[in-house]
């Protein structure tokens, strides 16, 4: 393996890609976080549940859809676009990938184009994460192995995520792939208040803002787009996301720290418990060590 190989990295494109994007359109007052859904995308046939909700995953959405995973691309948007919240909305945290998907239906909407077209547009050209893309073509010799199918078939430059598969240009919770380079260059543009070599990007409080609560009830633990994850020595919050397939980001904005980690721990299997306790051992050593050596 090489240092610039691509991996599916799952999840981290509801942050990496959908909530920078929101972010934009917050900056821009295109749209505020407390705005229905609805009063953005029409479709959308609950006019209860916020752009709060959907960032914060408090919009207790209730996902079942009926065979799923027989729909069609358009039979699946459709069926997304008829779910409701429930009972709970707002008052619990209840991680879902119903709110991303929605809101990438609501950035097609708002930009006219495709999801992943926005993706590249806004987030992936500006940032210089020139090796990072959706739907890759063969050949797939840059890309990590996602899995082994129970027929023998090496998943590769494929999505893991079943939604995104069939969603692929319209997903927006998953489908990114891409590598310590670029990821690299993402946080460090959080490290650095939002500029990219000096040109603003983000606004300094718009990331700064990520740090407080931004649930409905303020004490859900997770911010817009992002969870907030705190050291046991040190109640300063950092924001923290994880990847199905064994991916993470950690930052801390505050002291321009930063933690990266890329894996395919489904591959050649799903080693889901195994993997989640030794990521869990190594992210309460890095958030121990890292406030003993702020606070020397």
């Amino acid at each position: 393996m090489k240092k610039d190989y691509l991996f599916d990295v799952a999840s981290l494109t509801k942050v990496v890609c959908t909530t920078t994007v929101m972010l934009h359109l917050q900056e821009k007052k295109r749209l505020f976080w407390d705005d229905s859904l609805k009063s953005h995308l029409p479709e959308f046939v609950d006019p209860t549940i916020t752009l709060r909700h959907l960032l914060t995953h408090t919009s207790d959405i209730q996902m079942y859809i009926s065979n799923r995973d027989r729909l069609n691309q358009q039979e699946l948007i459709a069926a997304y676009l008829k779910l409701h919240g429930g009972k709970k909305i707002g008052k619990t945290v209840k991680y879902t990938d119903a709110g991303t998907i929605l809101l990438g239906f609501l950035i097609e909407k708002m930009y006219q184009k495709k999801v992943i077209d926005v993706f590249q547009d806004v987030v992936l050209t500006p940032l210089h994460m020139n090796d990072s893309l959706f739907l890759p073509k063969a050949p797939y010799d840059r890309i990590v192995p996602t899995e082994k199918l129970a027929n023998g078939t090496i998943l590769k430059g494929i999505t893991h995520d079943p939604k995104a598969r069939v969603l692929a240009e319209h997903a927006g919770n998953a489908g990114l792939f891409s590598n310590l380079k670029d990821l690299n260059r993402f946080v460090r543009m959080y490290l650095d208040q939002g500029e990219i070599s000096g040109y603003p990007y983000l606004q300094g409080q718009t990331i700064f803002n990520l740090l407080k609560d931004q649930t409905p009830t303020k004490t859900g633990g997770r911010s817009i787009g992002w969870d907030l994850k705190y050291s046991s020595l040190d109640k300063q919050p950092l924001l923290f996301h994880t990847g199905y397939t064994g991916t993470f980001l950690l930052i801390d904005p505050i002291k321009q720290s930063a933690f990266v980690f890329l894996s395919n721990r489904v591959h050649p299997k799903d080693f889901r418990a195994e993997y989640v306790k030794h990521r869990d051992e190594i992210l309460t050593v890095y958030l121990n060590e890292r406030a003993k050596l702020y606070h020397k």
